[in-house]
């Protein structure tokens, strides 16, 4: 069972439609990461497909994501513990940080080999999240 903290997660219902359309914006973000040949592009977007598709997954559970602080990590955690891979975790964690220190900090340089890497790793966590979204 998985735990859904309430600080971060209401329930709700959502129609499959929905969760179709929220599952295609995610799979758009990944489109777009893999044709842009520029490496901080590609990790953004591979980033974003990333919450985007842990979004989709935790609707599907019937928990709408609050947004505040933290919530990024409680999505990318829950997404890890439903599709039962502690990988997906500790890999996302690592690409959250340096979103944040991009973001946030002085800027961080994403090599092409990186964000290759990155892009690999979220089209991974994207075929092992269709097998639950779609059985």
């Amino acid at each position: 069972m998985i735990n859904f903290d309430e600080q971060f997660f209401v329930k709700m219902d959502y129609p499959d439609e929905q969760i179709g359309r929220y599952f295609k914006s995610a799979e758009h973000n990944l489109r777009i990461a893999e044709s842009v040949k520029v490496p901080e592009v590609t990790f953004k977007f591979s980033y974003d497909a990333l919450i985007k598709l842990g979004i989709t997954v935790c609707v599907s559970s019937g928990y709408k994501v609050k947004s505040r602080a933290g919530h990024h990590i409680k999505i990318l955690e829950t997404l890890s513990n439903i599709l039962k891979d502690k990988e997906i975790k500790v890999f996302a964690d690592v690409m959250r940080v340096k979103r944040n220190q991009d973001l946030y900090g002085d800027g961080v340089i994403i090599s092409e080999k990186e964000a290759n890497e990155y892009f690999e790793f979220v089209s991974g966590v994207f075929a092992k999240a269709k097998k639950v979204l779609f059985k």
